[in-house]
């Protein structure tokens, strides 16, 4: 099967039109899940959603699988059959991105024991007032990596003692996988705009509806 996310890189209306769209919505997302000025950990779902409604509008309803079960922890939709994990990290670095989240240290090591890449990866690098990128890191490109530096290097385990929040790909790993050839990228500026956000404003339309 061609690779279909590919599509998405190549199409420059698009292009141009997640550079614009990307930090308004990634904005909107913050605004949405924060409470006293302080955003929850619940972007990151809403931030996956954005990615996932991308998808749906370049390749259309049918095409996008989004009724994923809880035994693919890494899978966020599948696109034309075909499992994507869609990821997110915020600042300069590409550290602390999450393959799984366990609290758990030996299901951790078993993780890290078992695992081999196995799906095509979205990464969006959020950059406030600065640059960052939306990147398309395929499924043959991890699995090269991987294969070459091998799982210790690869991934990295939550430090014993502390409050391990899950396991990460290292970030030697992800500054490897987003700089190779054959991976994607759109740069993106991501500058705040000016936002009148009421997060109960939604809520009071639909009780006011008869």
């Amino acid at each position: 099967m061609p690779d279909r996310l590919i599509e998405i890189f190549e199409d420059e209306k698009l292009v141009e039109k997640i550079k614009r769209r990307l930090p308004y919505l990634f904005q909107l997302a913050e605004l949405e899940s924060s409470r006293a000025g302080k955003t929850g950990m619940e972007v990151g779902s809403v931030r996956e959603r954005i990615i996932v409604a991308l998808l749906i509008y370049k390749f259309g309803e049918a095409n996008v699988e989004i009724e994923i079960p809880i035994t693919e922890p890494e899978v966020d939709a599948k696109l034309f059959r075909k499992p994507v994990s869609v990821k997110t990290i915020t600042g300069k670095s590409f550290g602390g991105v999450k393959l799984i989240w366990t609290v758990d240290a030996q299901k951790a090591k078993e993780f890290r024991e078992n695992y081999y890449p196995h799906c095509d990866i979205l990464l969006v690098q959020i950059n406030w007032h600065d640059v960052g990128g939306f990147y398309y890191i395929p499924l043959n490109v991890q699995k090269r990596l991987f294969d070459r530096i091998g799982r210790h290097n690869y991934i990295k385990l939550p430090k014993p003692g502390t409050n391990p929040r899950g396991v990460e790909i290292t970030k030697e790993a992800l500054s490897a996988l987003v700089v190779d050839s054959e991976s994607k990228s759109i740069e993106i500026n991501w500058q705040r705009t000016k936002i009148d956000f009421n997060p109960y404003k939604r809520w009071v339309d639909f009780w006011r509806e008869d």
